[in-house]
């Protein structure tokens, strides 16, 4: 029986990894480049495609045997391979009678809000002309993405900027496994819908090709991501998109664990990085958890860092881990003398402008619980 959820989904965002794309040499493989395109072009009037690649695709060209290690080279790897990339896209997508435009991004680019804003208007217009959006991390200008970044964090990412139906990991791996299936048996995860079905997993590394940066780790969170805010994800191998996106019961599904939350949530919880840190007494951590209230200067016990009004932070408990994110209302340099105390005696003293809470409750979202 097919997936209902996959075969009503309009708007779908397909996520492909290096290693199933390229050679072991390094270079892009047209014919598996062509299969994706075939196997995923009937969700084209919906589709976007977050496609890892592009420093993979420049190593051949440059006459590189392996991934470089230097900032520098891996940039001008990227550089040559994007535009490889998108040509051998455009080739396939124009065979079948669509169009595709290339979108790069960086991590500035879903932080910053008016930057996520016009991110999220650029796309929604391609679509609407029909276009194909091909997305990217801007590897050749990026730094810390290229050293530690991976495109399934961004694909979850995109998937709630563009208000997605679903969203599809695509690996050389064709499911999540307890254990690594290459070194011996193991039994696949056909459905996970709380962390409980991930306890005891263990899943990372590179892809077969050894071009990728990402494992499967990558894609559970990137997974738990889309699934916290009502996307459904289905992780399985290139492979197998065509039947996945046909609602076939293949790969591993993460149902949605919550409701669609504002895509301004969504921003908050998972495309931004805190500027600083408020630690919360206990009380504060309940009112804030448990009863979703803003946050008051009296449950404040210390920061940490240096922010501006307006900008983002983590609320942490007691023991330092993080419990919320919110914009914070008040600069690090207000803040120490505001600690502990109430907000009518800080208007007494101060004026009525501090008569209000370090963290609105419409600024602050409860963060996904990590592992």
């Amino acid at each position: 029986m097919a997936r209902s959820f996959v075969t009503e989904a309009t708007r779908v965002v397909v996520k492909v990894g290096s290693s199933s794309l390229t050679s072991a040499a390094g270079g892009l493989d047209t014919a598996r480049v062509e299969a994706l395109v075939a196997a995923v072009v009937s969700r084209a009037g919906g589709l976007v495609l977050v496609s890892s690649g592009a420093i993979a695709a420049g190593l051949a060209p440059l006459g590189l045997a392996r991934r470089p290690r230097d900032l520098a080279t891996l940039q001008a790897a990227a550089s040559v391979g994007q535009s490889e990339l998108v040509h051998r896209y455009a080739e396939a997508f124009g065979r079948a009678g669509h169009r595709v435009g290339q979108v790069l991004l960086t991590e500035t680019d879903v932080i910053r809000r008016t930057h996520y804003r016009n991110a999220r208007t650029t796309l929604e217009r391609l679509l609407a002309l029909g276009v194909v959006p091909v997305v990217n991390e801007n590897d050749a200008v990026a730094t810390q993405e290229i050293r530690f970044g991976d495109n399934d964090r961004l694909a979850a990412i995109v998937a709630h900027l563009v208000s997605a139906d679903l969203l599809v990991l695509l690996s050389d791996v064709d499911g999540v496994y307890e254990s690594n299936p290459r070194l011996g048996p193991a039994r696949m995860l056909r459905d996970v819908r709380s962390d409980a079905d991930l306890d005891g997993l263990t899943a990372r590394g590179t892809g077969a090709a050894g071009v990728g940066v990402g494992g499967m780790a990558t894609k559970i969170d990137a997974a738990r991501i889309a699934a916290a805010g009502g996307v459904p994800t289905v992780v399985t191998s290139a492979s197998l998109a065509a039947a996945a996106l046909a609602g076939d019961e293949v790969g591993t599904v993460f149902h949605p664990t919550d409701p669609r939350r504002a895509s301004r949530l969504l921003w908050l919880a998972y495309a931004t990085a805190p500027e600083g840190r408020l630690y919360l007494d206990d009380g504060a951590v309940t009112a804030v958890v448990d009863r979703r209230a803003s946050l008051l200067p009296a449950g404040v016990t210390r920061i940490e860092g240096e922010f501006s009004a307006g900008d983002p932070v983590d609320l942490v408990d007691p023991r330092g881990r993080p419990v919320a994110r919110g914009l914070v209302e008040f600069d690090s340099a207000e803040l120490p003398g505001m600690l502990g105390r109430s907000t009518m005696e800080l208007a007494a003293e101060r004026g009525p402008f501090y008569e209000r809470e370090v963290v609105h409750r419409d600024d602050l979202v409860l963060l996904l619980t990590r592992r």
